[in-house]
């Protein structure tokens, strides 16, 4: 009686199920949103780690690091914006690594735009951009203007999102004749010359916040790999060369 009693424990015991892991907690630049999505499935099926995503605009989330988040994987739309978290001793230098080149464009979707100078004509009252201090398309929207020496002559005109994602609402939604975004959002839309703004050099690294550090290095790797690299040129944005890691 004993032994069946032991063996009913011991079955009871091993019947139970693992306890789950918790999630990843990656923190994104606003243009990833599609392209992170996209690739939500395969990692999942292929680590079994599940992903929770934090979208916004580069400066609120190296920001919200540097005073503590939780968060196991920051992917900035631009590298300088992984530099307070680092010092900061929340993410890890040696982690980081460049996954993305991001391009800006003019998207006017109920408009016929050919470059930056038309702009300047009447029909495009309102103009989009994302906070230059916060979100690097913001920045380098307002280079290529100042660039293209347009920026004195449009700036009563232009309206600001918080991120890039809520710039490119703006347009679509016809609050403004045309905002200035990434390809990722906006796959039909005017190219700006690259000569008119330093490199948006997109740039991951993993942070040690979060409640699954393993799972933010097999996220960045995931991203990195010849999978990830396909989602990313698939959704609109430049690859760096493949580095060996």
């Amino acid at each position: 009686m004993r032994l069946r009693v032991l063996c009913a424990v011991v079955a009871l015991v091993s019947c139970k199920e693992a306890p789950a892991r918790p999630a990843v907690r990656v923190a994104a630049a606003s243009d990833l949103t599609v392209a992170f999505e996209a690739m939500r499935g395969g990692f999942e099926q292929q680590t079994g780690h599940p992903v929770d995503f934090v979208f916004g605009s580069s400066g609120q989330l190296s920001k919200q690091l540097v005073e503590g988040a939780p968060y196991d994987l920051f992917a900035a739309a631009n590298q300088a914006f992984t530099d307070p978290p680092i010092a900061a001793g929340a993410c890890s230098a040696e982690t980081r690594a460049q996954y993305a080149e991001g391009q800006l464009v003019i998207f006017a979707p109920r408009e016929k735009v050919a470059g930056l100078a038309e702009l300047i004509e009447p029909r495009f009252q309102r103009i989009a951009l994302a906070n230059p201090e916060l979100a690097p398309y913001g920045q380098a929207a307002k280079d290529a203007l100042i660039r293209a020496g347009l920026w004195e002559a449009l700036e009563p005109r232009l309206v600001y999102g918080q991120n890039v994602q809520q710039t490119f609402q703006l347009a679509r939604s016809g609050n403004v004749e045309a905002a200035l975004v990434s390809r990722s959002l906006a796959k039909e839309a005017v190219a700006v010359d690259p000569a008119l703004y330093p490199p948006l050099k997109q740039s991951l690294v993993v942070c040690g916040g979060g409640k699954n550090p393993e799972g933010g290095r097999a996220f960045a790797a995931f991203v990195l790999s010849d999978e990830g690299r396909r989602v990313l040129a698939r959704e609109g944005f430049g690859l760096p060369p493949k580095v060996a890691r």
